[in-house]
């Protein structure tokens, strides 16, 4: 282990692999798909055939994730399980669906206890159908379109501040000193969360192809598969070259050697899972505030926070994050706001 930041001490909680936490899985790309496909699979085998042909669209054409694709199946079963107790024994046809219709089916999830953001996403998974449909002219029009989605409680996400910070990554790197695999890769892993600002879902779909360590950037794959190039901070090569390292050194003491693409690996040389890393976050951010529910995500919420704190561009920023609206990153305005407000209340002698 080379190099660290000074002024950084404390011992950290031990990792994912000791103290009774589940083993890490080791969610290889064709176990996972795999997995997805049978899922979804047995879920088309019991929806009507236009959803089924939908379903079939979105992954042969559109090329969705197996995670998204079975997302939709849950939403459109949720449908037809609608569908069958709305008509009854009725017999009917898509075009007689309309915008009552639509609208009794979110009083239905309303009434399944489904929450303001599965209802949503699932009246957006009804338009996308019904978008479908009305290409293939199965319908005339589309009537979701003219049914409202339900107005989400829009929640200031949780963030880390700047002295959390320092704490977080002192206590990796008293950790990641000692050289032990796990805690060398640890450190790599909170340090490339915060320096890019990427999903959960990004970093454990990172190969080492995807990185280039001269340029200082990663590629990565968002929603909808889409990719981004995110730059990487001089503190973060230098966690990601000492892990790079210690990868090696794992590589030639397993004797059935190590996955060659993935970048983050488990203690048995396969990719590591999206639970276990989510362990060794939260377990991280546990020892800086125990009491704030923090998570990989709040990583994520920080970077947006710190970055907009120091006068960063918006568009730049949702770039960055790779949202498909600035409506979206302007939440992490609000928490500017926020903050500024709560310094003003306590320093202003007439706030």
């Amino acid at each position: 282990m080379t190099g660290t930041r000074s002024g950084r001490g404390a011992h950290d909680q031990p990792d994912e692999t000791e103290r009774g936490a589940p083993p890490e899985k080791h969610d290889n790309a064709a176990s996972r798909d795999s997995h997805n496909h049978s899922v979804a699979d047995s879920t088309t085998a019991t929806l009507p055939q236009p959803v089924a042909d939908f379903l079939l669209h979105l992954e042969k054409e559109r090329d969705v994730s197996p995670h998204t694709r079975a997302a939709y199946a849950r939403d459109l079963t949720r449908f037809n399980d609608f569908l069958a107790s709305y008509h009854g024994t009725e017999a009917w046809a898509w075009s007689d669906i309309d915008r009552l219709a639509l609208r009794s089916f979110l009083g239905y999830l309303t009434r399944a206890r489904l929450g303001k953001r599965s209802a949503s996403r699932a009246l957006s998974a009804v338009r996308s159908l019904f978008r479908f449909l009305h290409r293939e002219g199965v319908v005339s029009a589309n009537p979701a379109r003219a049914v409202s989605s339900p107005k989400l409680d829009r929640h200031l996400p949780s963030y880390l501040g700047r002295r959390q910070v320092e704490q977080l990554f002192a206590s990796a790197e008293s950790r990641a000193w000692e050289g032990r695999f796990v805690d060398v890769r640890n450190l790599a892993i909170l340090e490339l969360f915060y320096s890019t600002g990427m999903r959960l879902s990004e970093l454990h779909g990172i190969d080492i192809r995807d990185l280039d360590l001269v340029s200082q950037q990663v590629k990565v794959r968002g929603k909808g598969r889409k990719e981004r190039i995110l730059p990487i901070g001089d503190h973060a090569m230098l966690a990601i070259r000492n892990y790079d390292a210690a990868r090696d050194r794992l590589a030639h003491t397993l004797s059935g050697g190590t996955d060659r693409r993935a970048l983050f690996l488990g203690v048995r040389g396969k990719r590591l899972g999206r639970r276990a890393i989510q362990t060794v976050v939260t377990r991280h951010l546990a020892k800086v505030d125990e009491d704030a529910g923090l998570s990989t995500h709040s990583l994520r919420h920080s970077f947006a926070t710190h970055l907009l704190d120091a006068g960063a561009d918006l568009r730049a920023v949702q770039e960055l994050l790779g949202h498909a609206s600035i409506s979206t990153t302007q939440i992490y305005t609000h928490t500017s706001v926020e903050r500024l407000k709560q310094v003003y209340r306590k320093s202003h002698p007439r706030a």
